[in-house]
């Protein structure tokens, strides 16, 4: 944020948009129990919104803003147990960015770091199936994160552009959410496969 603040005074030109997309999350291993498991989250719907500057022509920054579906989900024994879940992002990255293509195609990447905040938001229960690998819980968890990835805009107007985008975020494990039992150890790091395409304005 205070970088966004520092560089406003020196900002050449700024753009918002929108996009949407979804998001793939692998699963870590599960270890110390009797049989073989895996616990994470489902594929789901991702959206949000973006504020960005131009510092010149090949660097920029973002502030973003994302709400994704995400699931909990346990699979073990032939069997899959699954929780309702949602998360939120907030993320700074610095954008790195090619000269357009005839002034309508430019490359970029991205690189950058915020919070995610992961939040289960089902019905707990007296039993769950494959407790013996984990249990749900109605509660949140907030987690540093980094953030990586880039894309393709495509200009449809002077001031209106197609964006198609890929991001990585990279976070610990919320062990808070899916809670492993006495005994039992998740793996360590999540991340969270984000592909989006939206349009974007120019000011």
């Amino acid at each position: 944020m205070l970088t966004l603040a520092t560089a406003a005074g020196y900002a050449q030109q700024w753009e918002f948009g929108g996009s949407g997309g979804g998001g793939f999350l692998n699963s870590v291993p599960v270890s110390g129990g009797t049989g073989s498991a895996t616990a994470g989250f489902q594929t789901g719907a991702a959206l949000g919104g973006y504020v960005g500057y131009s510092q010149n022509q090949h660097i920029g920054g973002e502030l973003r803003l994302r709400l994704l579906q995400s699931n909990l989900s346990l699979k073990g024994s032939g069997s899959q147990a699954t929780f309702s879940g949602i998360s939120h992002v907030v993320h700074y990255d610095l954008i790195f960015k090619t000269t357009r293509n005839s002034g309508r195609v430019q490359l970029f990447a991205a690189v950058g770091g915020g919070m995610k905040v992961f939040r289960g938001t089902g019905q707990e229960a007296a039993y769950q199936p494959l407790s013996q690998f984990g249990y749900f819980t109605k509660t949140q968890a907030m987690k540093p994160m980094a953030s990586v990835g880039g894309g393709v805009k495509f200009a449809l107007t002077r001031r209106v552009f197609l964006r198609t985008e890929f991001r990585d975020y990279i976070t610990a494990f919320p062990k808070e959410i899916i809670t492993p039992p006495a005994g039992i150890k998740y793996g360590m790091l999540l991340h969270d496969f984000v592909p989006m395409v939206g349009l974007g304005f120019e000011m």
